[in-house]
């Protein structure tokens, strides 16, 4: 055995972090491992009493501080996560700590260090950033500096995380996944399997957008990145250190790439699993691992991905809802042209048939011609094609979304606006009980006699759906017009007098 490998191995058996943090258990992900047709397990770093894997490193290096410089105090830069493991740490051992944390630090994090005890520095849009200006302080004090990742005992300390898993699971392994920031838990992982059991692999897994760790080893030497993503904050490092790199570049066995709506669905994946959810960086090795199933072509193997941290701002979760199912290829979203003429939006309803809608939206615009944007339930990202082939039958010409970021992140909320087509237009907002089927079955009752002029619907999850209409209606028709809103058995209100509906649509 290479004896930095043999140095690591002992570093990591003789690692001091069960003082505070706990071993976690490994779990099988039932629901998850069906759809992968592999058995799936999680290594649930996330139930930590930090929420992430970081109190280990943290603490192993600061429990080998002399005397001396624990009563100096300690200082660190990090996202969140390695944050609270040196407040916990510093509580625990007595001893003040100074958190350098980027300005985009979800606040639940920060909050989290200031609750331990440790005194927080906003500073910088990333972890480099923030890393920066700690050397900056530490240089003008006294304090001993504890890298997140740059640091044999830190290392170590993260390296626990994979002799749990052997201790845990003594029977093959395929491979295990691992999310990569600045390759401290990949570095410990790898260390400690390539030593014990060499077999399986290790898989790092980088944001698209934050691939530090995949470029380095492309260039053979870290390099840093101009820039960094931030939706996963707990992996945007700009630059990984030369000893991470060094572990990596030799230990790892290969690299997945995965972007913001594969990660949404990971997280989405680990809740209908644990019921816990994970921050995206902490959902990161379950994305990997799905996208390195569907390229391998893996069925029946053991994998294990490390569910790295839990530490997400509540205000977060309405993008990942909005992006799990696209990133999951559970949602197909369509522009879809049909014929401005009488029928045409019932025509596109029966098209579309049965399926369950999560989002609809048109405004009328044209003479000729109306855009609709229309959000479906798909079980594979197949049955787009074959939505899309049906509208192209009724000669509807409908292009295809998933993969439009414009779309996804804009566009989607934009559909509306003022039309000089909106004559005796009336708004109505109405509620129908949120079951499959219920949208198509509250089109299919709208009377052919008036023209709809604006619809919206999005699918929230509650228990009732909302949508909003506007419906062209002469003056003289109003008496049977509000005869045909009784007989819908819908709530709805009257917004046509709504000044919100005059200054924005009207």
């Amino acid at each position: 055995m290479d004896k930095r490998l043999l140095d690591y191995l002992q570093r990591i058996l003789n690692a001091r972090v069960y003082d505070v943090a706990i071993e976690t258990p490994l779990e099988i992900a039932e629901k998850l491992s069906g759809r992968l047709e592999n058995r799936v397990w999680l290594k649930r770093e996330d139930t930590q009493p930090v929420h992430s894997f970081k109190l280990r490193g943290a603490y192993n290096k600061m429990v080998h501080l002399s005397p001396s410089e624990l009563a100096r105090g300690v200082i660190c830069a990090s996202a969140g996560n390695h944050a609270q493991g040196v407040a916990l740490s510093a509580r625990h051992l007595g001893c003040q700590a100074v958190v350098v944390m980027p300005v985009t630090t979800p606040e639940l994090k920060s909050d989290a260090v200031r609750a331990l005890g440790g005194q927080v520095v906003l500073y910088g849009d990333s972890y480099s950033d923030a890393y920066e200006h700690a050397l900056t302080l530490q240089k003008q004090s006294d304090f001993v500096f504890v890298h997140p990742f740059d640091d044999p005992d830190v290392i170590a300390g993260q390296g626990t995380v994979g002799m749990e898993i052997l201790r845990q699971h003594q029977h093959p392994i395929h491979a295990v996944f691992v999310a990569i920031g600045g390759g401290g838990l990949i570095s410990g992982v790898a260390a400690y399997i390539k030593a014990v059991r060499p077999e399986i692999k290790v898989v790092g897994v980088q944001m698209i957008d934050s691939d530090a760790m995949l470029q380095a080893v492309r260039a053979g030497n870290p390099v840093p990145l101009s820039d960094v993503g931030l939706f996963s904050d707990g992996t945007a490092v700009k630059r990984v250190s030369d000893e991470t790199f060094r572990l990596t570049q030799e230990l790892v066995d290969d690299f997945v790439t995965v972007d913001t709506d594969a990660v949404c669905a990971a997280i989405k994946d680990a809740f209908e699993d644990t019921r816990s959810i994970l921050e995206p960086a902490g959902a990161m090795g379950i994305a990997g691992m799905k996208q390195y199933v569907s390229q391998h072509h893996l069925r029946g193997e053991e994998l294990v991905a490390i569910t790295c941290g839990a530490n997400m701002n509540f205000d977060r979760l309405r993008f990942v809802a909005e992006r799990a199912e696209v990133g999951d290829q559970r949602e197909a979203l369509f522009a879809v042209t049909i014929p401005e003429t009488r029928g045409s939006f019932k025509r596109l309803c029966e098209t579309i048939g049965g399926r369950n809608v999560t989002e609809f939206s048109y405004r009328i615009s044209d003479h000729r011609e109306a855009q609709v944007l229309v959000g479906l339930a798909i079980a594979d990202r197949g049955e787009a094609a074959t939505i899309r082939d049906a509208l192209a039958q009724q000669r509807f010409a409908a292009l295809d979304l998933v993969d439009d970021d414009l779309s996804k992140e804009h566009l989607r909320y934009m559909v509306g606006g003022r039309s000089p087509r909106s004559e005796n237009e009336r708004l109505y907002r109405f509620e129908f009980p949120e079951r499959p089927g219920a949208l198509m079955r509250f089109l299919s009752r709208m009377h052919p006699d008036w023209n709809i002029s604006l619809f919206h619907y999005r699918n929230q999850g509650a228990d009732y759906g909302r949508i909003l209409v506007g419906i062209q209606v002469p003056n003289d028709d109003l008496p049977v017009f509000d005869n045909f809103l009784a007989s819908l058995g819908y709530p709805y209100v009257d917004e046509t007098e709504n000044p919100v509906y005059h200054l924005f649509l009207r």
